[in-house]
């Protein structure tokens, strides 16, 4: 599998060194219900890594089109350093995963006043919030992206969160305001036996010294629980 990887992102860099080839994005989730008009359309400049409204397979339990390994290459550069939002990825695919992994991870969104719009969930014991500019857009190469370790997960048990964020250790009840308080510190031990430990915030974006960045904004709307985000990215050599 790691040779696999590899070669892809040997490929990611070989294309990119090419520059002026943009990533498009086109997603929409209802972030309440189960609902068939879920979607993941992304298309790059990686031959065959693409999809084009890929949904949730009930009868695989898995993606139509393979999102979720599809998608991989435009994270890293070709020496594995992260480029793109880990949290964002992992949003797209609520669009193709079944509702347990929506309810499970606690996913919540937002839209204030302002018009920003905030997203948050917690998926294997990490915390991810992202939020919009008041324009409802998400920037790039720096936005509105970080993560947190808050718990941990292991095999298809449920969510172990630490009580420092969850009043009852679950993720249904993580409070996000203490999840983002810089000021309630990591390093503390979760669960008696178990080596993770929680985190600090830390930014989401990306690695500084990555071969190149994304460029651009991703249009992002929430209306009546439906979850819009489309655009595209420039990947542009550092």
């Amino acid at each position: 599998m790691k040779g696999k990887w590899l070669l892809l992102l040997l490929i990611t860099g070989v294309v990119f060194s090419a520059l002026a080839q943009d990533l498009t994005i086109d997603y929409q989730f209802n972030v309440a219900a189960d609902d068939p008009a879920n979607y993941f359309t992304f298309k790059g400049p990686i031959r065959y890594m693409l999809a084009e409204k890929d949904t949730f397979d009930a009868a695989t339990g898995a993606s139509k089109k393979n999102s979720t390994e599809m998608f991989m290459p435009y994270l890293y550069d070709v020496k594995g350093k992260q480029v793109f939002p880990l949290g964002l990825r992992g949003l797209f695919l609520f669009a193709v995963a079944p509702k347990e992994l929506r309810t499970g991870d606690n996913l919540t969104v937002s839209k204030a006043a302002s018009g920003v719009i905030t997203v948050q969930y917690v998926h294997r014991g990490t915390a991810y919030k992202l939020e919009t500019d008041p324009q409802g857009r998400f920037s790039f190469p720096k936005g509105n992206f970080v993560r947190r370790t808050i718990g941990f997960i292991q095999g298809e048990a449920p969510q172990v969160i630490s009580t420092d964020f969850s009043s009852d250790g679950t993720a249904a009840k993580v409070d996000w305001r203490k999840v983002w308080n810089a000021s309630i510190p990591g390093g503390k031990e979760i669960k008696p036996g178990v080596p993770t430990k929680t985190g600090t915030i830390t930014d989401d974006n990306g690695v500084d010294d990555a071969m190149f960045q994304w460029q651009g904004t991703l249009q992002v709307s929430f209306d009546r629980n439906i979850l819009k985000i489309s655009g595209g990215l420039t990947a542009v050599k550092k």
